[in-house]
């Protein structure tokens, strides 16, 4: 655990060494923003576009840090703090990934942005499908909402679902990448159904569970 949150930490410090590295070849407005063609339509200043993603990176490692000691259910997410650990580097991974595409793209580096950008969030998706899986009953990671966290049983029936759903949200990500300016929908569309059932499940699991009692 503590390796794996110092090679986060070294990431994070990086990102912010690169940053000041490429400072002063950097145009004064970065391109920071693409639409769905992969386009650019939003620019910030020097200094955010290089310094913004690593000072979230690192607040959101702060974070990630944190919630284990303020979860009052502490106790079972140590029982998956592997994979949550494993969560915490590939979210930060794909926060640095970002933040290259970035600098190589406003250092002259032209390449279809969605095209680059679609695996990796599937790659995410799908990891956090792993995570779903193996996430034990807690305030702060997994599917939460009334009925889980008022059931055990619940929780570990709506897990198993929103595993499949999230792993199978992440391949479809991933293919979305051929799709051109219809990635977009291959990313939403996947994610919004999975929320939606997973919501609707969890509720119907809950009321079997009160009826049987």
């Amino acid at each position: 655990m503590k390796k794996t949150l110092l090679i986060i930490f070294l990431i994070i410090v990086a990102s912010f060494l690169i940053g000041i590295y490429f400072y002063p070849q950097m145009p004064n407005q970065l391109a920071s923003h693409w639409n769905t063609s992969g386009e650019v339509d939003g620019y910030m200043s020097k200094f955010w576009g290089l310094f913004l993603m690593p000072i979230i990176s690192f607040l959101m490692y702060l974070l990630f840090i944190a919630i284990p000691y303020l979860d009052p259910l502490k106790e079972n997410i140590e029982k998956f703090r592997k994979y949550y650990d494993g969560f915490i580097a590939l979210i930060i991974l794909f926060l640095f990934f970002i933040y290259l595409l970035t600098i190589f793209w406003n250092l002259g580096w032209k390449f279809n942005m969605n095209f680059v950008l679609l695996p990796a969030i599937g790659i995410l998706f799908y990891y956090c499908g792993i995570l779903i899986e193996n996430a034990k009953r807690n305030w702060f990671i997994g599917i939460r909402n009334p009925w889980t966290l008022s059931s055990y049983e619940v929780w570990d029936k709506t897990h198993k679902i929103g595993a499949k759903l999230f792993k199978a949200s992440g391949i479809i990500a991933i293919l979305g990448a051929f799709s051109g300016k219809y990635s977009i929908f291959f990313i939403l569309a996947p994610i919004i159904f999975s929320v939606i059932y997973t919501t609707i499940f969890s509720y119907i699991e809950f009321q079997k569970v009160r009826k049987n009692k």
